[in-house]
C-alpha cells in the first residue's frame, strides 16, 4: 500500500469550548475520492475547513505528503497552498463580483507561477475554461451574468487550474438543478482522470456520493461512525446511524410489487440532536441501544479490514442485529 496522501489523526475543533469535531481519523490516498456524508450540523463543512486550515483545530494532526500542516509556519502553509484546492457549495458568492472571471481564474496563476507573463496566463486561463465546457471569450464577463452551474464550472476551473494534488468539494453539486449537477460530477471525474488528484467529496446527497466515491465516511455530530467501500457500505450499513440515513432515501417500489423492509430508522425526533456529556451520541434514536451506551462513547474500531465501525455492537454488525 502507497502512503497517505493526507494523513488525520485526532482531529478535534471547538466554538466556544463546544466540540464541532471530535477525534476524526482517517487517510486519503492519491487519485482516490472519498465521499464524506452526514445530516446538515453534523460537521463536515467544519472538518473540512480545518482540513486545509481555513479555521485552526483545537488538536489533533494533518499530515500532506509527510508535512504536519496543523503546526507549519504560515509560509510554509501558504507554500502548499497551490495542492490543496477547495469548491464551495455557493459558486457564485465564492466568486469575487468585482473581478471578470479570467481574473479570478488567472489569480493563482500569478500568485504560485509569478514567472508567467501575461499572454502565458491568458493561454492557461483559456484552456481550463475550455477544459470545465466554457467559452475561452467568457474571461472577460463578470460572475452575475452565468447561470449557478456555469459559475461552478469557473470555480472549478479555478481550483484546478494549478492542477492539485488535493481537491475538497463542500457541497459542490447541492445547490444546483438535477440535470447540472450531473455535468458537474462527470466534469469533476474527468479532471481527476486527467490530473490524478484525489477528491474529498461532502454531501448529503447519498446517489452523487455513491457514483463519485471509492469510499465513505459517515459523520454523526462531529464523528466518525462508519468508513467503508462504497459497495460495502451501501450494500450492507453497520451503524444503526448510516441504516437510517439509507432507509430515508426514497426507493422506486420494485415491479412485481414484493414487499421490501427499509433499514429500520430512528424512534421518535430529529437525527441531529444535541450532542450529549457522555456515552453514545446516537443512543436516544437508537433501535440496538445496550445499557453501556449511556456512558461509554464506542470508539471507530476495524472489525473486518477496511470496515470501521464506532458502535458497542460492532462485533455483532456482520449479522443482523436484533
Amino acid at each position: 500500500m502507497n502512503a497517505p496522501l493526507l494523513q488525520v489523526r485526532g482531529l478535534c475543533v471547538e466554538f466556544g469550548g463546544q466540540p464541532a469535531v471530535r477525534d476524526v481519523n482517517f487517510d486519503l490516498f492519491s487519485g482516490e475520492t472519498v465521499g464524506l456524508v452526514g445530516e446538515s450540523g453534523a460537521g463536515k463543512s467544519t472538518l473540512a475547513r480545518a482540513l486545509l486550515r481555513l479555521l485552526q483545530p483545537a488538536h489533533g494532526s494533518v499530515e500532506f505528503r509527510g508535512l504536519e500542516l496543523l503546526n507549519s509556519a504560515p509560509a510554509v502553509m501558504r507554500s502548499q497552498r497551490r495542492e490543496l484546492q477547495m469548491i464551495f457549495q455557493d459558486p457564485l458568492a465564492s466568486l469575487n463580483p468585482r473581478m471578470t472571471v479570467g481574473d479570478a481564474i488567472a489569480e493563482p496563476l500569478r500568485i504560485f507561477e509569478p514567472e508567467l507573463t501575461a499572454a502565458a496566463r491568458r493561454g492557461k486561463v483559456a484552456a481550463i475554461l475550455q477544459r470545465v465546457g466554457l467559452n475561452a471569450g467568457m474571461a472577460d464577463r463578470y460572475p452575475h451574468e452565468f447561470s449557478g452551474g456555469q459559475c461552478q464550472r469557473i470555480g472549478i476551473a479555478r481550483a484546478t487550474v494549478l492542477r492539485p494534488k488535493l481537491l475538497v468539494c463542500d457541497e459542490a453539486v447541492s445547490s444546483l438543478d438535477v440535470s447540472i449537477q450531473g455535468q458537474i460530477i462527470n466534469l469533476l471525474l474527468d479532471l481527476q482522470q486527467d490530473m490524478g488528484m484525489a477528491m474529498l467529496f461532502i454531501s448529503h446527497n447519498l446517489a452523487v456520493v455513491r457514483h463519485l466515491s471509492h469510499r465513505v465516511m459517515v459523520m454523526y455530530l462531529g464523528e466518525l461512525v462508519e468508513v467503508a467501500s462504497c459497495e460495502a457500505l451501501f450494500a450492507a450499513p453497520m451503524h444503526p446511524y448510516t441504516r437510517a440515513l439509507l432507509s430515508a432515501v426514497p426507493r422506486i417500489p420494485p415491479a412485481d410489487g414484493a414487499a421490501h423492509l427499509a433499514p429500520p430508522a430512528p424512534a421518535e425526533g430529529s437525527l441531529a440532536a444535541a450532542a450529549t456529556a457522555s456515552g453514545c451520541a446516537f443512543r436516544d434514536r437508537c433501535p440496538y441501544v445496550l445499557p453501556l451506551c449511556a456512558s461509554l462513547d464506542p470508539p471507530l474500531t476495524e472489525i473486518i479490514p477496511g470496515r470501521w465501525v464506532a458502535c458497542h455492537r460492532s462485533h455483532e454488525a456482520l449479522n443482523p442485529l436484533s
